[in-house]
């Protein structure tokens, strides 16, 4: 079916390695999720699609479990959150999710051009997570008032 739509869940990469995510281990999930966001993150030159859909799922992960973030409601995200279930994760996992959307979003990037191939130019769901990850600082052109 490949993708059906636009959220963090909304596609059968994303849906498989929530999948994944469910059978491990609770106490390797957490480096479940940094290892899919690292792979994005630390990517020098052209990103290619190869693993953009588990990055962006874990951060939407990331950006659930803070105050703020988005619900999981998707019948695609992992099962053990969509139960109420804990995961722990490292402090320094939003900073990551943050520089895996930057890649991601950045122009060169292969997902990001074959979206906007596609006609899509605004990406209201990574912009959504961004919100909740990147704090007013973070997020270019923003000026913060003291």
């Amino acid at each position: 079916m490949g993708t059906w739509g636009e959220g963090p869940f909304d596609n059968d990469t994303a849906a498989d390695w929530c999948g994944e995510l469910d059978d491990a281990d609770p106490a390797a999930r957490g480096e479940l999720i940094r290892t899919a966001l690292t792979a994005v993150a630390s990517t020098q030159g052209y990103l290619d699609c190869s693993g953009v859909e588990a990055a962006i799922a874990a951060a939407a992960i990331v950006a659930s479990r803070l105050p703020g973030g988005p619900p999981m409601t998707s019948n695609y995200a992992p099962e053990f959150l969509l139960a109420g279930q804990s995961l722990d994760l490292d402090d320094d996992m939003r900073e990551l999710a943050v520089r895996a959307l930057h890649r991601i979003l950045g122009d060169d990037s292969e997902w990001r051009e074959l979206w906007n191939d596609a006609g899509v130019l605004e990406f209201p769901e990574i912009d959504r997570l961004h919100a909740v990850l990147a704090p007013p600082a973070q997020i270019p052109g923003q000026m913060t008032l003291l």
